[in-house]
């Protein structure tokens, strides 16, 4: 049934409940990303969304002023230090996965935007990377979400598994954490993961995935480039084109955190209040997808997602055994 359609009481129970839900996203710490993706799916799949179109245009704004606020909690000089030292491996490990990400995108012949935004999110940092690179793409809800959901699957099953596979492989606590940053898609995936491990997989494993996570910023102006030189000269000349602007913002907040001490105490507030804003705009995400929009989808951008996370697990795993990438 559509909303609009709906008796006025239920309108107005389902408007209340959409608002509630909300702000416990927002408010609540026990609600992860993945829970909050969810809840909106319920609203957008089931209950309906009551404001739509509120939602649709406030989701870019939340979206880029969360990633600003999540560079207030990056230590760049620490993060330099690391990637300068597995600089090399983490470019071309980048590349590749991005190179066959597309790849199996063309071949399964997913939706551009969908399949770029799973490529980036498994060669660099998951849902981060999605949420930068969403709005330089002008992704729609359903793309972000379908990235988003395939990233959180291949998440729970990594942290499950993957500690299981360290053991049996015998690996060291150093080769675990650094197996762990390059294979597992989100940071607090990795946390959970290496902690499992161990102290040392847990701190390897954390340092290198935030170093990796740095990629995110000439990744994103890269792809920024490309969309704002594909761009048809129509929109060039009305002063449509769209630049990756926040990503600057986002280096100023690592900056500030970096350099001035005295502010990192309000920094952390901060970025503790981007991180929920993310899961906030995740919500909004979900609860602006259709029935219609899914029925559309199709099996093509989970078999590309989970081919590319086997591919890039197995090739980071044998170069870590066979210690052709170590620190």
């Amino acid at each position: 049934m559509n909303f609009d359609s709906m008796p006025r009481q239920k309108r107005l129970t389902i408007q209340i409940l959409y608002l509630l839900t909300a702000v416990c996203c927002l408010c609540l710490t026990v609600i992860s990303s993945a829970y909050a993706l969810v809840l909106g799916l319920v609203f957008g799949l089931g209950l309906g969304n009551p404001f739509f179109k509120t939602s649709k245009s406030l989701t870019h704004r939340f979206l880029t002023t969360a990633v600003i606020g999540l560079g207030l909690g990056m230590d760049l000089i620490k993060v330099a230090n690391v990637g300068s030292q597995g600089f090399l491996y983490t470019l071309i490990g980048i590349a590749v996965a991005i190179g066959f990400g597309l790849l199996l995108g063309h071949l399964f012949k997913t939706n551009r935007n969908t399949s770029l935004l799973i490529s980036v999110g498994t060669a660099i940092c998951g849902g981060s990377a999605i949420a930068s690179v969403a709005p330089v793409l002008r992704a729609k809800p359903h793309e972000i979400s379908i990235a988003l959901g395939i990233v959180f699957l291949l998440n729970s099953i990594a942290l499950v598994t993957f500690p299981h596979i360290g053991h049996y492989f015998l690996m060291s606590q150093e080769q675990f954490g650094l197996w762990a940053a390059l294979a597992i898609h989100d940071t607090s995936s990795v946390v959970g993961a290496s902690m499992a491990y161990g102290d040392q997989a847990l701190a390897i494993g954390t340092t290198v995935k935030l170093a990796r996570a740095l990629w995110i910023v000439p990744v994103t102006l890269l792809i920024g480039f490309i969309v704002s030189r594909q761009a048809s000269q129509s929109e060039a000349q009305e002063g449509k084109r769209k630049y990756p602007w926040f990503i600057l913002g986002f280096l100023l907040a690592a900056a500030l955190y970096t350099w001035v001490p005295m502010l990192r105490e309000s920094a952390h507030v901060l970025e503790m209040g981007a991180k929920r804003l993310l899961v906030l705009t995740l919500f909004l995400i979900g609860s602006n997808i259709s029935r219609e929009v899914l029925r559309g989808m199709g099996l093509k951008p989970v078999l590309q997602g989970v081919s590319l996370w086997v591919i890039c697990a197995s090739l980071s795993l044998v170069a870590v055994l066979q210690n052709w990438i170590h620190l």
